[in-house]
């Protein structure tokens, strides 16, 4: 009787579906929230549109170094499977833990609680009213995403294009109805640790491209697409993020930006009335749903990953061909994120305290990640790379230097949650006795050169 053969991921994502999702993950609630903080810490508005800008450089280096990372090295367990191959099962292990307790789980029930604070505000349900809506947000998402990938992607693509006709609103109202935003009066220019505060916050809202590696598993032709995608990705990402900006800038002004709570809400009440700062309340809650669901789609791809390398939880690292999604992993992460939006709804903000928990764990691995390239190239000299990063090394040396730095920043501005994120990373240590021995099957042999199209 033959073995029973193992469901696979299979390549069924497009161009456009992967571009749709990054964009999806990446324009979500943070421009809707961060530009009054960026606009506190810089003394121009010459310089408020200049740090939307070098975001998205910074943002286009380091997708460069992902783009050859994820076409020589296709895998549905993204940057999981990265880590492994450069440094061994060990670190990528640690690393399946803190995405899976911390970074992608504390993202997840960070924008659950956004959803939750808007969705009150439209229909509101008590004083628990937010974390009960944040919660119901991520079982019904999960649940749409256990039933297969085709139907989360249809959703996605709905839900990218409603959101991004709304900030496209915003952008041309602010464009063509701005101009008379108030005299801005001198402000003397703030040091450089305003400046990285502001950064800080900048690339918050950038935050999310690197989620388009756990896509190249299941992105048709990944060597070749891979690149286009993150570029392709970058680039709208930008153009959306400073036209959106020079728009508030033009009706609110830099001090209106400095002073106001709800920035886009604010603007829209100021050249449309009331209505239309409801209107624009509601995109917020699709902004949110998009960012979760395609957060939700990505996240469980490293659990998929991670259980094959382990003697524990063996159903996890199971495929369902049915659905074509990993339904366990995604069931697992459903459960932590609803622990987090339990933890975070006890305390004053759960939003910020989500924050804190996973910023500086997430930095910490994204800087293994960049240094993962030099030392494959390196350890692997024969592979064949479909796309080399331009100008390396000073490209990765860039992007690790840059990680570095939201390292520091993100444990200098946060609270006592970066020290609880730090400890929960450190108590998955045991889980590396539970790890398979060599040889074992879903092992990931680190330096292996395999053929990429069988990885």
């Amino acid at each position: 009787m033959p073995a029973a053969v193992k469901a696979e991921p299979q390549p069924s994502l497009s161009v456009f579906d992967a571009v749709t999702i990054m964009v999806g993950i990446v324009v979500g609630i943070g421009i809707f929230k961060t530009p009054a903080v960026v606009a506190a810490n810089v003394g121009s508005e010459a310089a408020f549109i200049g740090v939307w800008i070098m975001g998205g450089v910074a943002t286009l280096i380091g997708a460069l170094c992902y783009a050859e990372l994820a076409a020589a090295h296709p895998h549905a367990g993204g940057e999981y499977h990265f880590l492994a191959r450069a440094y061994g099962r060990p670190v990528a292990m640690l690393f399946g833990w803190a995405r899976g307790a911390v970074i992608q789980t504390g993202a997840i029930a960070a924008v659950a609680f956004v959803l939750g604070d808007y969705a009150a505000q439209v229909a509101p349900i008590g004083p628990m009213g937010p974390a009960l809506y944040a919660a119901l947000s991520v079982v019904a998402l999960t649940a749409l995403n256990v039933i297969g990938t085709v139907q989360s992607k249809r959703l996605q693509i709905v839900m990218t294009f409603i959101e991004v006709g709304a900030l496209a609103a915003i952008i041309l109202l602010g464009l063509f109805f701005g101009g008379d935003a108030p005299a801005q009066p001198a402000t003397p220019a703030p040091g450089t640790a305003a400046i990285g505060l502001a950064m800080v916050f900048v690339l918050l809202t950038y935050g999310g491209w690197n989620e388009a590696a756990y896509l190249s598993g299941e992105l048709e032709n990944p060597a070749r697409n891979m690149a286009r995608v993150l570029a392709i990705g970058t680039a709208i990402l930008v153009a959306i993020y400073v036209l959106a900006n020079l728009a508030l800038l033009a009706i609110l002004g830099l001090d209106g930006l400095r002073t106001s709570e709800a920035v886009a809400a604010d603007m829209m009440r100021q050249v449309a009335g009331e209505p239309g700062a409801v209107i624009v309340s509601l995109a917020i809650v699709v902004a949110a749903l998009s960012t979760l669901n395609a957060t939700i789609f990505t996240g469980a791809r490293v659990y998929f990953a991670m259980a094959r390398d382990l003697t524990l939880l063996p159903r996890v690292g199971e495929w369902d061909e049915r659905g074509r999604a990993p339904a366990n992993g995604l069931l697992l992460q459903g459960a932590v994120a609803l622990l987090l939006i339990g933890f975070g709804a006890a305390s004053r903000d759960g939003f910020q305290s989500m924050v804190d928990y996973s910023a500086p764990v997430f930095w910490a691995f994204l800087l293994l990640v960049g240094a993962a390239l030099p030392i494959l190239r390196w350890r692997e000299p024969g592979r064949n790379l479909p796309f080399r990063v331009p100008l390396y090394p000073l490209t990765p040396i860039l992007f690790c230097l840059g990680c570095a730095y939201m390292l520091h920043a993100s444990l200098a501005y946060t609270g006592s949650g970066a020290l609880v994120g730090l400890a929960v990373v450190l108590a998955g240590l045991p889980l590396l006795l539970f790890r398979r021995k060599q040889g074992d099957e879903g092992e990931v042999i680190p330096g292996a050169a395999r053929p990429a199209a069988a990885e």
